[in-house]
């Protein structure tokens, strides 16, 4: 596999699979107000991921829905903190605090390499990413500062998602052999401190888990991730070659 198209489908699956499971947020969240922010905030990581995968097709001589559609679960590179299932609303949150952050500072990162197109994409993105940074924030410190319920639920979310955190900032040959990749390992310092100082203002205890989950990069998932594949792409693989 191209080590360039490799790393674009890593970033274009966390997109993906992220959106997918926002997505479903829409008409469930506990607030109107939130439906319509969840439902943007899907639409800027699906608009990311269809931009990824457009790239990565075309070093591959596939299209965005080849890729999104007919590859199965282990051919998908995505980190599996993206695939685990909703939860309620303060999992759903401590997971926007904690991949955002990562994708902000990732994406910021990638905006100074070498590849153009890499480039033009994170450097929309980063924008789009810093208000995702910013909804999950004041969620976070509402509902950890809130009632005794809302706390608990707070805690529990961040609890609860820490042992997926560390595969964002997993090393491996292809990130450091390949010049324009941004080497994840290096952001984990700054992550961990915009993190953390959210949860300290939230009132929650920082998470405690030693234990990391591993294998996304290797299209190794959870048992979540072919459900929610068979959801995904149930459309376009009972009707291949359709067009609307």
């Amino acid at each position: 596999m191209n080590d360039l198209f490799a790393y674009t489908l890593r970033l274009a699956d966390d997109a993906l699979i992220a959106a997918q499971r926002t997505a479903e947020w829409i008409a469930s969240a506990p607030q109107l107000e939130e439906d319509v922010a969840l439902g943007n905030i899907g639409l800027d990581q699906l608009g990311q991921a269809r931009s990824l995968l457009q790239y990565a097709g075309s070093l591959d001589g596939r299209t965005e829905d080849d890729l999104a559609y007919f590859r199965d679960e282990r051919e998908f590179l995505n980190l599996q903190i993206c695939e685990l299932p909703n939860g309620d609303f303060g999992f759903a949150m401590a997971r926007l605090l904690y991949f955002a952050t990562y994708q902000q500072l990732l994406y910021d990162e990638l905006r100074a390499r070498g590849d153009e197109t890499l480039a033009g994409v994170a450097g929309k993105a980063v924008k789009e990413v810093a208000y995702h940074v910013d909804h999950a924030t004041q969620w976070v410190l509402r509902l950890g500062d809130g009632t005794d319920e809302s706390h608990r639920r707070m805690q529990a979310g961040l609890d609860a998602l820490w042992p997926y955190t560390g595969e964002m900032f997993e090393s491996d040959e292809l990130v450091r052999r390949l010049p324009v990749a941004v080497d994840p390992s290096a952001l984990q310092e700054v992550w961990l401190e915009r993190v953390l100082a959210v949860v300290d203002e939230s009132t929650c205890e920082r998470p405690t888990s030693s234990y990391q989950h591993s294998g996304g990069r290797e299209g190794r998932h959870t048992e979540h991730m072919g459900y929610l594949l068979a959801e995904m792409q149930h459309v376009a693989r009972s009707h291949p070659g359709a067009t609307w």
